[in-house]
C-alpha cells in the first residue's frame, strides 16, 4: 500500500500562504527524518525543509527560513508533518514533493538517504 500521502498545494497570489501535509504510514512511519523537496521547471530539487521524526530538530534552505515552518505529530498507525509556507513569492512556484528515509541531520536536505517519495503536488504563486 501507499506509504507516503501528500496534499494541499494549489494556487495562490503574493504574499498569501498554503499548507501541505505529509502522511507516513506503514514502513516510512519509521523514517527518522522527513523532508520537503521542490522543483521548479528547468532547476534541480532542491530540499527545502526538513524535520526530525524522533526528536528535536528542523532544518531550512536558506530561501525559506522565516517564512516556511515544518511540524509533526506522531500516532500510533501514522505520522504526519506539515508544512505551512507563508510570505509566498513567485520564486516558490515548483512542484513540491515529500519524501522520509533515514539520514543524518547534516544531510537532511540533500536527497540522498530518501526511500519513500510522493508524486508531487503544484505549487504556483502568482505576482
Amino acid at each position: 500500500h501507499v506509504q507516503l500521502v501528500e496534499s494541499g498545494g494549489g494556487s495562490v497570489q503574493t504574499g498569501g500562504s498554503l499548507r501541505l501535509s505529509c502522511v507516513a504510514s506503514g514502513y516510512a512511519r519509521y523514517s527518522n527524518f522527513i523532508t520537503w523537496f521542490r522543483q521548479a521547471p528547468g532547476k534541480e530539487r532542491e530540499g527545502v525543509a526538513s524535520i526530525y521524526m524522533r526528536g528535536e530538530g528542523t532544518y531550512y534552505s536558506d530561501s525559506v527560513k522565516g517564512r516556511f515552518d515544518i511540524s509533526r505529530e506522531n500516532g500510533d498507525a501514522e505520522n504526519t508533518v506539515t508544512l505551512r509556507m507563508n510570505s509566498l513569492k513567485p520564486e516558490d512556484t515548483a512542484m513540491y514533493y515529500c519524501a522520509a528515509g533515514t539520514t543524518k541531520a547534516t544531510m537532511a536536505l540533500q536527497e540522498a538517504g530518501y526511500d519513500y517519495w510522493t508524486p508531487g503536488t503544484q505549487v504556483t504563486v502568482s505576482s
